[in-house]
């Protein structure tokens, strides 16, 4: 929609029309005006819904721009704007059917009421004017998509009364009636992957069509493309059907089905059937157990064919050992220990192949971990994981890099290359920072406790993590360091200053000074006295 202000006062036209949030009422351009004359012309040239108007203008007032609007057009919505609480103003804004009589300044409340009141009043005006003719002609054109729609909203659950059901079939053209009626789910396989946009859509436009054609010899067809990616297809046999029974009837059309789009869309489908059932209240109760029953297959099985008993298949549930197992991936990650992450994966993959190929839920666990981890690595790297993999991240949004063992070994493999090429260097930086950290911690605090607990408690890791990440990094342990730290601190204490070897020892961290006079021995050669003396 688009509305004009007009005011002799330019203040009120500036703020009015470029400090209000006008657009979240649905108003695409707001137009300014600073006298009723130019206000005239902006509504000559423009499709002007909405007028606000000041009352008192000099040429013009607010009232008298009302009556040229009316001759123009009678369905623009005016509202005025006064500086006066006139009682004559008002009756006359009342008379030329003025949304609303503001005193200024009105609240934005007001401002805001009186804009939504001239819009409803315009959408309930333009609803009637809609003819018959012209609604039945957008049905027509609308009709793939209602059609589409009111099967989704079935298949979720979505309950209406039996008089209502009958009459939407009967408006949409949909020759199905309360009585058995059958789903089939169909999955388009990895070749139609190389289909992007467009060209995804063309390719399910065309299953549908094909589906429609073969199926449609003995049943009414009706599909749509549901929220998981599957292509929905209800059925319900026409008239008496063949000889054969039911089940091996929609057997033996999914099955051309399949041969005919990998003959002409040299892609694979896989199918799962239900049972039949009372049409629409199982509808979807049938449709959560063959989808359900799909998710279940995630292993490199396909092209299949399957019918979906009363009972599913029975899972006994357990961990996945490889997924567990130490190092955990995100330690790998963290370590910058790429290959061994990618061992990691690999191995996660194969035990789901071998041992988990019909739990999706088994698939979804490795997945959220992995995903996790990955994330984990990306905002401690002060990033996020989808700046560090760019469009990768979209089939962790819409669950299709779960989908499948498959697909989620080619996922996670693929993000770990980016991950080690986007962050190889900043977890270097990270590990590097984490060394200069402890030490300087040692350093102020080396008469203190500084040993691998309470080193690893100060930068906020686990003990074996942060030996691993100093190792990888100096090339030496911690230990060592802490040890050759206290050495030289004690070297240089006994060759600058006469303090005792007992307080030298307690400064460096030996409660037990014997013991220390031990260590310096086989570290020098000499006793620290010793090494004093000869110092």
């Amino acid at each position: 929609m688009q509305m004009i202000i007009v005011d002799d006062e330019a203040h009120w036209v500036d703020n009015l029309s470029m400090h209000k949030p006008w657009h979240t009422l649905g108003i695409e351009q707001v137009h300014k005006a600073y006298s009723a004359h130019e206000a005239l012309q902006i509504i000559e040239t423009h499709p002007i819904d909405i007028v606000i108007s000041d009352i008192l203008m000099p040429e013009m007032t607010g009232i008298e721009l009302i009556e040229r609007i009316r001759i123009r057009d009678k369905k623009i919505k005016c509202i005025i704007l006064s500086g006066h609480s006139d009682f004559e103003f008002a009756k006359k804004a009342v008379q030329h059917q003025a949304v609303d009589y503001l005193l200024k300044p009105p609240t934005d409340n007001e401002l805001f009421a009186a804009v939504k009141a001239a819009i409803e009043q315009l959408n309930a005006e333009w609803e009637s004017i809609s003819s018959l003719e012209r609604t039945q002609y957008t049905l027509r054109e609308n009709l793939p998509f209602l059609r589409g729609q009111l099967l989704l909203d079935a298949l979720r659950g979505q309950r209406m009364p039996t008089d209502e059901w009958n009459r939407k079939l009967e408006n949409y053209g949909l020759p199905f009636n309360d009585g058995d009626c059958a789903l089939l789910l169909v999955r388009m396989e990895e070749e139609f992957g190389q289909y992007k946009n467009n060209g995804q859509q063309l390719m399910e436009y065309a299953i549908i069509n094909m589906a429609e054609e073969i199926f449609g010899e003995f049943t009414e067809v009706w599909g749509v493309k549901e929220e998981h990616g599957y292509l929905a297809f209800l059925l319900q046999l026409k008239g008496k059907g063949p000889d054969i029974g039911k089940e091996t009837l929609l057997e033996k059309l999914a099955i051309q089905l399949q041969y005919k789009v990998k003959q002409f869309l040299k892609g694979s489908l896989s199918i799962v059937m239900t049972e039949w059932f009372r049409f629409p209240e199982q509808l979807p109760d049938r449709y959560r157990q063959g989808s359900a029953y799909f998710r279940q297959i995630v292993g490199d099985e396909r092209e299949f064919v399957m019918r979906v008993g009363d009972l599913e298949p029975d899972i006994s549930q357990e961990p996945l050992n490889a997924l567990y197992m130490p190092p955990s991936l995100i330690n790998l990650l963290e370590a910058g220990r790429w290959e061994a992450a990618e061992n990691k994966l690999t191995d996660v993959c194969a035990e789901l192949d071998e041992r988990w190929s019909e739990s999706w839920e088994h698939c979804m666990e490795a997945g959220f971990l992995i995903v996790s981890s990955f994330t984990n690595l990306a905002h401690r790297n002060g990033h996020t994981l989808a700046k560090l993999i760019g469009p990768d991240i979209e089939p962790v949004q819409n669950g299709d890099a779960f989908s499948s063992i498959s697909k989620l070994r080619k996922w996670s493999l693929g993000v770990l290359g980016k991950l080690k090429e986007g962050t190889s260097n900043e977890v270097k930086d990270i590990r590097s920072l984490y060394v200069k950290k402890i030490q300087e911690f040692a350093e102020k605090n080396l008469h203190r406790d500084v040993s691998l607990r309470a080193l690893a408690d100060h930068v906020n890791l686990h003990p074996t993590h942060l030996s691993k990440i100093y190792k990888i990094e100096t090339g030496e342990g911690i230990s060592d360091y802490v040890s050759a730290l206290r050495m030289e601190r004690a070297c240089h204490s006994l060759k600058t200053t006469d303090k005792k070897v007992y307080e030298i020892s307690m400064e460096v961290g030996y409660l037990d000074s014997a013991y220390f006079i031990k260590v310096f021995k086989r570290q020098f050669g000499v006793t620290p006295q010793e090494y004093r003396d000869g110092n």
